[in-house]
């Protein structure tokens, strides 16, 4: 806590109090002070001296963060993330006014911060609806819950980044994942081979005290599914606080966010926060370079760099796209609300298709949608399963796409010109691009001329307007 500037906190006084099951005069006779005294600090007409501080956690026996929090500076970085939205860019808020509405009602603050989420989720169920579904809109689909859950958050959820840096903290003292386990919860780890495993690469064996690993995981994959069933362990309880303002037609599609959220705190622990953020500037986002610091592979450190965006120690915002060779994309993650999250990946002009002509090499690409926004990607290809020979493997491509601003940043920009980017459309339905030559379907709301006198080079003619 800075010593050179009065601490004000009578909205968490109060809450404090409340919690408690106090009244003023009961808080006074209790810190040796008068009621009016508790109540010009609950109205913040006084500052909370140090002193006070000490009596509080005395008296009722509370930590000293707790009871002095942050100064309500997560709550203002939080506030001051949603207030950057182009909704807002015709209002003046003043820094200096959110930071003292976050500082000073933390109440309505973290009710706006719920609304706006709210927004974002209806925003994107919306936006999912306009491209038109084959499913029937009373069909829930599951996997769009899960995908619009993530990104109405972008993908980032600093509860999880803070415990899993206490768990990677206690785990490196006790020597590892595998030790933690033992001390903490006195569960042994057990390779086993596949056929006993019987289809799972991993199995919480209560009965036997043990975490089971099938035995062809390397070992990154191994060290994933360790924290992952830590992040089990030891996270529940925020995952259903987390899941609770979620929107969900079935259980399916919660069941599914919160796997995320738990291989979200799985690579939190393997890559903590602060550390993480820390080196990825100072290796300039070099994603083969991070795995090696980190041991983790080459898709869970991209996984990864998509959540870099907690409120005050933003990085980078990412998209993140995992496709087959079939074009099929498997995982969507957004970290920066790019326009395609939910619908991207079937441009076939974008690298990240033709990367499995060249397994396990960076392909780097400037891209450029109709609407005039320009991104950077890298595409790689990564493998999937294997472990033993006749083992069955599965290639898929992964991409890392940033807005081109920040693309100055990266170690794949350093020293090399910037070429003319690669026209890509959203999808061929929202694509209005008309001479595209790997156009697949026509755009909506474009009506499509008959090739009785005359057939163009593209596979489809459109009429004009």
């Amino acid at each position: 806590m800075r010593k050179d500037s009065p601490v004000y906190m009578g909205p968490r006084l109060r809450r404090l109090r409340r919690d408690l099951g106090l009244t003023q005069a009961d808080m006074a006779a209790d810190l040796d002070i008068s009621a009016s005294y508790v109540a010009l600090l609950e109205r913040n007409q006084r500052p909370l001296t140090a002193d006070m501080l000490l009596r509080l956690a005395r008296t009722y026996k509370l930590d000293m963060a707790e009871v002095a929090g942050d100064g309500g500076a997560e709550q203002t970085a939080r506030l001051h993330a949603v207030l950057k939205d182009p909704m807002f860019a015709d209002l003046d808020l003043p820094t200096l006014a959110t930071g003292d509405v976050a500082v000073n009602y933390p109440g309505i603050t973290e009710a706006l911060l719920r609304l706006y989420t709210s927004y974002r989720e209806e925003h994107l169920a919306l936006a999912d609806r306009a491209v038109g579904q084959d499913a029937p809109e009373e069909v829930p689909d599951p996997v769009a819950e899960s995908r619009r859950f993530l990104a109405a958050r972008r993908n980032s959820f600093p509860l999880l980044d803070d415990a899993a840096e206490k768990l990677a903290a206690e785990a490196e003292a006790e020597g590892g994942l595998t030790a933690w386990l033992r001390v903490k919860h006195n569960l042994r780890v057990r390779r086993l081979p596949s056929d006993v495993m019987a289809g799972s690469l991993r199995r919480y064996d209560r009965h036997r005290d043990a975490v089971l690993l099938d035995d062809t995981l390397d070992t990154a994959s191994s060290q994933f599914q360790l924290a992952l069933q830590i992040a089990y362990l030891e996270m529940r309880k925020s995952f259903d606080a987390i899941l609770k303002d979620g929107q969900f037609a079935g259980e399916s599609g919660r069941r599914l966010a919160r796997r995320a959220l738990a291989s979200y705190g799985a690579a939190a622990i393997l890559m903590p926060y602060s550390a993480f953020a820390k080196a990825v500037e100072t290796r300039r986002y070099d994603v083969e370079a991070l795995a090696r610091q980190f041991g983790t592979s080459f898709e869970q450190t991209a996984h990864r760099l998509t959540t870099l965006q907690k409120p005050g120690q933003e990085r980078v915002p990412f998209f993140f796209l995992r496709v087959d060779p079939a074009g099929n994309a498997s995982k969507r993650l957004d970290g920066a609300g790019f326009p395609f999250a939910r619908h991207g990946g079937s441009c076939p002009l974008w690298s990240v298709h033709r990367v499995f002509e060249t397994p396990r090499e960076v392909v780097t690409q400037w891209l450029e949608l109709p609407d005039g926004q320009r991104f950077f990607s890298i595409a790689r290809t990564v493998t999937a399963g294997g472990g033993g020979w006749g083992a069955p493997r599965v290639e898929r491509a992964i991409a890392l796409c940033c807005a081109a601003e920040h693309a100055h940043r990266l170690v794949y920009t350093q020293d090399q010109p910037t070429p003319d980017p690669t026209p890509i459309g959203v999808t061929c339905r929202l694509c209005h691009r008309p001479q595209c030559l790997a156009r697949s379907a026509p755009p909506i709301g474009r009506d499509m001329l008959p090739d009785d006198y005359r057939r163009t080079r593209a596979p489809f003619g459109f009429a004009d307007g």
